[in-house]
């Protein structure tokens, strides 16, 4: 039994580890990525996968109750909602006119219209 206990820990503890480290990248991505899109998909990575590892983690510690079935349905409302969230939210921007920053015009050193993002001094995001 103490050999169960232990192994249910360390998974609850990975996992819990786990999440917490997507969501600090994914935070630290947030605020360092170039335009909306690409800010908005650091932002959906988050969600989904930072958020269901650290709900996983609570579930594996809860064990088999209540409150690990409760946390399941919380996980299944994320899976469904988090990627049509952000994706509604791209095809909105883009829809608006936002243009997407490419790697490329960096390079050419052109910069994007002002309302695909940068400094809100220049009327960017």
């Amino acid at each position: 039994m103490e050999l169960v206990w232990t192994v249910k820990s360390v998974l609850a503890t990975v996992l819990l580890c786990g999440g917490a480290f997507i969501m600090l990248v994914g935070s630290i991505g947030i605020n360092r990525l170039p335009d909306f899109f690409s800010r908005t998909h650091a932002a959906a990575n988050v969600d989904t996968l930072g958020i269901l590892l650290f709900v996983g983690g609570l579930m594996v510690h809860e064990g088999l109750s209540i409150n690990s079935a409760k946390l399941l349905l919380i996980v299944v409302f994320l899976l469904l909602t988090s990627p049509i969230a952000s994706h509604a939210l791209a095809r909105r921007a883009l829809l608006a006119g936002l243009i997407p920053w490419f790697a490329k015009d960096h390079a050419a050193g052109t910069a994007p219209s002002a309302s695909a993002g940068g400094d809100p001094a220049e009327g960017g995001l």
